[in-house]
Order: C-alpha cells, then sequence, then structure tokens
C-alpha cells in the first residue's frame, strides 16, 4: 500500500467515524478536539454538531483561517498542562465525545502519549461517552468498541465509558 492508499484510508476512517460518533452521542456534554492540525476535523465535528460546544486543544495552531475555532474554544498549549485545568473549571464526566488525533510517526513516543493521556481522557468522559482516537489506549474505565463500528480493524479505535 502506497503512502496515499494509507493517507486516504485513515482520513475515510476519520470521516466515517465522526460521522457514527456524532450520531450516537449524547445531547448533554462537551466535544473535545486534542490536536487542531489543519482544521479539517474540526471542521467536520461543527458541521455535524451545529450549536454544540467543541474544545480544541492545540499545541501551535496553523490551521486554515477558516477552521480555527474562537477564542474561548482554542485552548493554546501543552495538552498535559491545559487538560487538568480543563478539568478544574469544567469537572470530570463532562465530555460527551473526545476525539484525538496527536500522534507522530514514532511509534514509541506515540504509546508514551497514550499511557499519559490516558488517565486525563478516562476522567473527561461522561458515563457513555466516546473517545475516538488515531492510536489503542490503555483505560481501565472504557471499552473497547472499534469493532462494532465498521471501521477496519487496527486503523482507528473508539472506547465507550
Amino acid at each position: 500500500m502506497t503512502r496515499l492508499d494509507s493517507a486516504i484510508r485513515r482520513l475515510t476512517a476519520q470521516r466515517d467515524l465522526l460521522d457514527w460518533a456524532t450520531s450516537r452521542i449524547s445531547p448533554q456534554g462537551l466535544v473535545l478536539e486534542l490536536g487542531l492540525g489543519n482544521g479539517r476535523t474540526y471542521d467536520h465535528l461543527r458541521s455535524r454538531l451545529p450549536g454544540r460546544e467543541i474544545y480544541v486543544f492545540e499545541r501551535s495552531p496553523a490551521a486554515h483561517p477558516d477552521c480555527i475555532p474562537p477564542d474561548p474554544y482554542l485552548l493554546v498549549g501543552d495538552v498535559f498542562e491545559a487538560l487538568p485545568r480543563f478539568i478544574e473549571r469544567f469537572g470530570s464526566g463532562c465530555a460527551a465525545l473526545v476525539h484525538t488525533d496527536i500522534g507522530s510517526g514514532d511509534e514509541e513516543a506515540n504509546r508514551q502519549l497514550a499511557r499519559r493521556l490516558a488517565p486525563l481522557l478516562e476522567n473527561l468522559l461522561q458515563p457513555g461517552g466516546l473517545l475516538l482516537a488515531d492510536r489503542a489506549f490503555e483505560l481501565a474505565c472504557c471499552k473497547d468498541i472499534s469493532s462494532e463500528t465498521g471501521v477496519a480493524e487496527g486503523r482507528y479505535f473508539v472506547y465507550r465509558r
């Protein structure tokens, strides 16, 4: 498989899972996007969830100008500093949906990132809340429901609290 084919599969999986998740989450609770990138998934989420509060965490925003969240919803800086402050502000169990796509090409670094993020993400998810991720997580309070989504195994990961 070429890198182009792989990118297309990943983007298709993202879109399909975002559509799947937005039709299944609770009408209550916040939506969180970890990693703005160029803003494609944020733009997709806001089109699928009009009027819903979507908070975006990004270390260094460089998205297309049309895909940058309004100031109160864009949290700039290190995610490991921003998430604890966010939890203090909104409380545990505040998120109906968390989408995270912040990894790199370094698989060991990605595993370490997932290990550090796991307790914070578990704390954020409300009962029944969904985590969509570009990598596997070990989440004691969540069930891996990736196989229920129709996306190829290992392509993307979905967890329900």
